[in-house]
């Protein structure tokens, strides 16, 4: 008998990495004829778009009685357990897991960064509402240390989209670059950066990539007149509006890319473009330094030529090589979903 699984996620609020994500949870989910419900904060445009049930994330009732009908919760991927973004996310995304278990269901945490958690209490309910879940699974060494140092049984896995679907390449003279809105993005790293990008690919292509236009947008048209001021013969064109499928089909004719968003970088690595990270996280400064590509700080203190430099002179081959090593272990999510 199929068993009926809920997901609880960053779902349904247009942002690539955790659409792309829910995409391959829910593919793989179907291979086994699980029952879905997803909870979105769109959930019309979930249900339509993967083929599944989906209700409002914050229709509370709903929510519980689905949780009551069902087998298995899962919970992620992405950073979910963090109260870098908010408090009131952080004690959500617990309070869904604490109704899965005190109505006695499985629970999994899939493939997610955790923390930093600096609420003392919301430090407390996480490890004791870990301790309780079948199965733990996260995506960088420093979640793993974190969650071990507290005792809950952790595995390490890589992020599941290195098991991603990807269209053929065509690599054509186009430039990819992804921004997205943030604290310690600067004025001067954005005019640094598209003075660069004018010296060296002024005949080229540039795509500036919105990976979630309620955040990405604004700063990719403004980086966009950056770039038109300082060359205005420069081609651009501001990616924006589409669906996961749609950027990965789009990023697959990019020669190289530079990118903050850390799945911006590993679609990036898994077509082989030569790619340059911009460090505003931990979990990109990690993929960086594993696959070796050049990163800029968001301080732009760097020596950009340099930078660009490095850039230009990656291989493809070796970069194609780290992401094809890198494979999803499925084995002990399908035991608890089959």
């Amino acid at each position: 008998m199929a068993k009926k699984v809920v997901l609880s996620g960053y779902y349904g609020a247009d942002n690539f990495g955790d659409e792309a994500i829910l995409e391959t949870i829910v593919q793989h989910l179907k291979k086994v004829n699980a029952e879905i419900t997803v909870l979105s904060s769109n959930p019309e445009k979930t249900a339509k778009t993967y083929d599944v049930k989906s209700i409002s994330k914050f229709e509370f009732g709903k929510i519980i009685k689905n949780i009551s009908k069902a087998d298995v919760l899962i919970s992620g991927g992405g950073s979910l357990l963090q109260d870098v973004t908010s408090v009131k996310s952080l004690f959500y995304y617990l309070f869904i897991i604490f109704i899965a278990q005190f109505l006695k269901k499985d629970v999994i945490i899939f493939a997610q960064g955790i923390g930093p958690i600096n609420n003392k209490f919301g430090k407390l309910i996480t490890k004791n509402l870990l301790k309780k879940c079948k199965w733990v699974s996260v995506r960088d060494d420093k979640s793993l240390f974190m969650l071990r140092g507290w005792g809950i049984k952790t595995e390490l896995v890589c992020d599941p989209l290195y098991d991603l679907e990807l269209v053929g390449t065509n690599t054509e003279n186009r430039v990819g670059i992804q921004l997205r809105n943030f604290k310690t993005l600067s004025e001067q790293l954005l005019i640094t950066l598209a003075n660069r990008v004018a010296i060296d690919f002024p005949d080229k292509i540039i795509e500036i990539y919105s990976f979630q236009d309620s955040n990405d947008l604004e700063v990719c048209k403004h980086f966009e007149a950056l770039l038109q001021s300082v060359n205005p013969n420069i081609k651009t064109n501001v990616i924006s509006g589409k669906t996961p499928k749609e950027i990965v089909k789009l990023m697959a004719n990019l020669e190289y890319m530079i990118a903050m968003r850390f799945h911006a970088i590993l679609i990036a690595l898994r077509y082989g473009i030569k790619t340059l990270a911009i460090n505003y996280d931990y979990k990109v400064e990690t993929l960086a330094q594993e696959a070796n590509l050049p990163m800029l700080s968001m301080n732009a203190t760097e020596n950009y030529g340099y930078l660009f430099s490095r850039l230009k002179n990656l291989d493809r081959r070796a970069l194609l090589d780290f992401a094809n090593k890198k494979h999803f272990d499925w084995e002990m999510f399908d035991l608890l979903v089959n």
